[in-house]
Protein backbone atom coordinates (compact mmCIF):
# COMPACT_ATOMS: atom_id res chain seq x y z
CA UNK A 1 0.00 0.00 0.00
CA UNK A 2 1.52 3.28 -1.17
CA UNK A 3 -1.37 5.64 -0.47
CA UNK A 4 -4.63 5.43 1.42
CA UNK A 5 -7.73 7.62 1.68
CA UNK A 6 -10.73 7.11 3.95
CA UNK A 7 -14.16 8.67 3.83
CA UNK A 8 -16.15 8.17 7.01
CA UNK A 9 -19.78 8.65 8.01
CA UNK A 10 -21.05 8.82 4.41
CA UNK A 11 -24.85 8.89 4.28
CA UNK A 12 -25.15 5.92 1.92
CA UNK A 13 -25.65 2.30 2.78
CA UNK A 14 -22.58 0.04 2.32
CA UNK A 15 -24.85 -2.33 0.44
CA UNK A 16 -25.23 0.33 -2.28
CA UNK A 17 -21.49 0.96 -2.48
CA UNK A 18 -20.33 -2.67 -2.73
CA UNK A 19 -21.67 -3.41 -6.26
CA UNK A 20 -19.54 -0.56 -7.66
CA UNK A 21 -16.29 -1.79 -6.06
CA UNK A 22 -15.54 -4.72 -8.45
CA UNK A 23 -15.73 -2.36 -11.43
CA UNK A 24 -12.57 -0.54 -10.38
CA UNK A 25 -10.62 -2.92 -8.14
CA UNK A 26 -7.30 -3.89 -9.74
CA UNK A 27 -7.42 -1.17 -12.42
CA UNK A 28 -5.07 1.76 -12.89
CA UNK A 29 -6.21 4.79 -10.91
CA UNK A 30 -6.86 6.96 -14.00
CA UNK A 31 -8.78 4.13 -15.72
CA UNK A 32 -10.82 3.54 -12.56
CA UNK A 33 -11.87 7.20 -12.47
CA UNK A 34 -12.86 7.03 -16.16
CA UNK A 35 -14.98 3.93 -15.50
CA UNK A 36 -16.68 5.53 -12.51
CA UNK A 37 -17.70 8.59 -14.52
CA UNK A 38 -19.81 6.33 -16.72
CA UNK A 39 -21.50 4.49 -13.82
CA UNK A 40 -24.89 5.90 -12.90
CA UNK A 41 -24.78 5.22 -9.17
CA UNK A 42 -24.49 7.74 -6.35
CA UNK A 43 -21.67 5.70 -4.81
CA UNK A 44 -19.48 6.27 -7.88
CA UNK A 45 -19.09 9.99 -7.07
CA UNK A 46 -17.82 9.16 -3.58
CA UNK A 47 -15.33 6.66 -5.03
CA UNK A 48 -14.09 9.18 -7.62
CA UNK A 49 -13.36 11.69 -4.86
CA UNK A 50 -11.64 9.04 -2.76
CA UNK A 51 -9.39 7.78 -5.56
CA UNK A 52 -8.39 11.35 -6.44
CA UNK A 53 -7.63 12.01 -2.76
CA UNK A 54 -5.50 8.87 -2.52
CA UNK A 55 -3.64 9.91 -5.69
CA UNK A 56 -2.95 13.33 -4.14
CA UNK A 57 -1.66 11.58 -1.01
CA UNK A 58 0.66 9.43 -3.16
CA UNK A 59 2.05 12.45 -5.05
CA UNK A 60 3.36 13.86 -1.78
CA UNK A 61 5.70 10.89 -1.43
CA UNK A 62 9.10 11.17 -3.16
CA UNK A 63 9.72 9.00 -6.22
CA UNK A 64 6.09 8.04 -6.85
CA UNK A 65 4.69 8.40 -10.37
CA UNK A 66 0.90 8.89 -10.51
CA UNK A 67 0.73 7.02 -13.82
CA UNK A 68 1.95 3.80 -12.14
CA UNK A 69 -0.71 3.70 -9.43
CA UNK A 70 -3.52 1.14 -9.38
CA UNK A 71 -6.42 0.47 -7.01
CA UNK A 72 -5.22 -2.40 -4.85
CA UNK A 73 -8.10 -2.48 -2.38
CA UNK A 74 -11.45 -0.83 -1.69
CA UNK A 75 -13.50 -1.57 1.40
CA UNK A 76 -17.00 -0.34 2.27
CA UNK A 77 -17.87 -1.04 5.90
CA UNK A 78 -20.92 0.00 7.85
CA UNK A 79 -20.83 3.02 10.10
CA UNK A 80 -23.24 4.06 12.85
CA UNK A 81 -26.96 4.00 12.11
CA UNK A 82 -29.26 6.91 12.78
CA UNK A 83 -32.52 5.55 14.15
CA UNK A 84 -35.76 7.32 13.42
CA UNK A 85 -39.32 6.26 14.19
CA UNK A 86 -42.43 6.33 12.06
CA UNK A 87 -46.02 5.64 12.93
CA UNK A 88 -47.22 2.14 12.05
CA UNK A 89 -50.58 0.41 12.16
CA UNK A 90 -52.50 -0.18 15.40
CA UNK A 91 -50.73 2.64 17.26
CA UNK A 92 -47.26 1.15 17.00
CA UNK A 93 -43.99 2.72 15.92
CA UNK A 94 -41.61 1.17 13.39
CA UNK A 95 -37.88 1.88 13.29
CA UNK A 96 -36.23 3.42 10.24
CA UNK A 97 -32.48 2.88 10.13
CA UNK A 98 -30.54 5.49 8.19
CA UNK A 99 -27.28 3.70 7.47
CA UNK A 100 -23.83 5.24 7.05
CA UNK A 101 -20.61 3.91 5.51
CA UNK A 102 -16.88 4.07 6.04
CA UNK A 103 -15.16 3.69 2.65
CA UNK A 104 -11.40 3.09 2.35
CA UNK A 105 -9.34 3.13 -0.88
CA UNK A 106 -5.76 1.85 -1.07
CA UNK A 107 -3.46 2.51 -4.03
CA UNK A 108 -0.28 0.64 -4.85
CA UNK A 109 2.43 1.09 -7.45
CA UNK A 110 2.56 -1.32 -10.39
CA UNK A 111 6.37 -1.55 -10.38
CA UNK A 112 6.27 -2.54 -6.72
CA UNK A 113 3.58 -5.17 -7.18
CA UNK A 114 4.11 -6.65 -10.64
CA UNK A 115 0.56 -7.66 -11.55
CA UNK A 116 -2.75 -6.38 -10.23
CA UNK A 117 -4.92 -8.88 -8.36
CA UNK A 118 -7.43 -9.48 -11.17
CA UNK A 119 -4.80 -10.52 -13.73
CA UNK A 120 -3.32 -13.13 -11.37
CA UNK A 121 -6.74 -14.68 -10.79
CA UNK A 122 -7.55 -14.82 -14.48
CA UNK A 123 -4.36 -16.75 -15.34
CA UNK A 124 -5.16 -19.35 -12.66
CA UNK A 125 -8.69 -19.67 -14.05
CA UNK A 126 -7.31 -20.16 -17.58
CA UNK A 127 -5.02 -22.96 -16.38
CA UNK A 128 -7.88 -24.70 -14.61
CA UNK A 129 -10.04 -24.33 -17.71
CA UNK A 130 -7.33 -25.93 -19.89
CA UNK A 131 -7.05 -28.91 -17.54
CA UNK A 132 -10.82 -29.47 -17.58
CA UNK A 133 -10.85 -29.14 -21.36
CA UNK A 134 -8.20 -31.87 -21.67
CA UNK A 135 -10.20 -34.15 -19.35
CA UNK A 136 -13.32 -33.64 -21.44
CA UNK A 137 -11.39 -34.45 -24.62
CA UNK A 138 -10.09 -37.70 -23.08
CA UNK A 139 -13.61 -38.76 -22.06
CA UNK A 140 -15.00 -37.91 -25.49
CA UNK A 141 -12.28 -39.97 -27.18
CA UNK A 142 -13.01 -42.98 -24.96
CA UNK A 143 -16.71 -42.68 -25.71
CA UNK A 144 -16.01 -42.68 -29.45
CA UNK A 145 -13.94 -45.84 -29.13
CA UNK A 146 -16.63 -47.54 -27.06
CA UNK A 147 -14.53 -47.92 -23.93
CA UNK A 148 -16.79 -45.74 -21.84
CA UNK A 149 -19.94 -47.72 -22.68
CA UNK A 150 -20.90 -49.84 -19.67
CA UNK A 151 -23.67 -52.32 -19.10
CA UNK A 152 -26.38 -51.21 -16.69
CA UNK A 153 -25.97 -52.52 -13.14
CA UNK A 154 -28.65 -54.99 -12.06
CA UNK A 155 -29.88 -54.57 -8.51
CA UNK A 156 -31.29 -57.56 -6.75
CA UNK A 157 -34.21 -56.92 -4.46
CA UNK A 158 -34.44 -58.24 -0.91
CA UNK A 159 -36.83 -61.06 -0.15
CA UNK A 160 -40.33 -59.88 0.51
CA UNK A 161 -39.63 -56.27 -0.48
CA UNK A 162 -41.97 -55.03 -3.21
CA UNK A 163 -40.35 -53.64 -6.28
Amino acid sequence: MIAKATLRYVRISPRKVRPVIPLVKGKRAQDAIAVLYSVKKRASQYLIDLIESAMANAKRLPGIDAANLFVSNIIANGGPQMKRFRAASMGRASTIRKRTSHITVELDEITRKETPAKEAVSTDAKKAKDVRGKEKDAHAEKARKGVAAKEPVKHESKKGAPR
